[in-house]
């Protein structure tokens, strides 16, 4: 038995579209990056709020814990615990599609993130303090990756039922800001460039809308 409202997923051709657009924009930026025409983007985008003297962000110190807070949300143990709630409700909701779509994304960002690191292998910036600890590769962020991958892909998932076209893009609006903001979290703790954050969530939200295209269920036919 599943849900009482009809399971409508979002369009295959559109999310094919985003896909796109968005590795596209990776690729992008990987080249710029890789090539120096994005050092004095990043070094300006780490330099920005801070304070002359430590380099650290000039804000109160509560804003610095909040985000510090808000970074969590993209770290491996909150999110994967998200991801596995949301997994296991969806198998409890006789919605074995969704959670086996939620999966195989989760699963497909952890060892697509990990093979870009391992070949981009660029070494985390030094010309400003860490505010929270950060290991491995800078390029691609994972957290900004796997914040765009999971939100975004649960955010699509849940889309399909709500029964009103504003609902799905309020979900999915909501998404992508909760993303972004933990993107940015990583440039303001000094732990990552900008173009490292632009390009990890670029991938991931694009291989939420690929994911998404190719495994969420069929849309029933009109009139059904």
């Amino acid at each position: 038995m599943g849900s009482s409202f009809p399971y409508k997923p979002p369009d295959r051709r559109t999310m094919f579209i985003a896909a796109l657009l968005c590795w596209g924009g990776f690729a992008l930026v990987a080249l710029l990056t890789f090539t120096g025409h994005m050092a004095g983007f990043d070094k300006a985008g780490l330099l920005l709020w801070r304070e002359a003297d430590g380099l650290i962000p000039a804000s109160p110190p509560w804003l610095n814990t909040g985000v510090i807070a808000l970074t969590h949300l993209g770290g491996v143990p909150v999110r994967n615990a998200i991801a596995l709630a949301a997994a296991i409700t969806l198998v409890l909701a006789h919605s074995r599609r969704q959670a086996l779509c939620l999966s195989l994304t989760v699963i497909g960002g952890w060892i697509a993130n990990s093979a870009l690191k391992t070949l981009f292998d660029r070494p985390r910036p030094t010309i400003v303090p860490h505010l929270t600890y950060a290991g491995g590769p800078s390029f691609p962020s994972g957290h900004s990756f796997n914040a765009g991958l999971i939100y975004i892909a649960m955010a699509l998932i849940a889309a399909g039922w709500a029964t009103r076209r504003p609902a799905r893009v309020m979900l999915v609006s909501a998404a992508i800001m909760l993303s972004l903001a933990i993107a940015g979290s990583r440039v303001w703790l000094g732990v990552h460039y900008p173009s490292d954050v632009i390009a990890g969530w670029l991938g991931g939200a694009g291989l939420a809308f690929l994911m998404a295209a190719w495994f969420l269920p069929e849309a029933p036919p009109r009139g059904r």
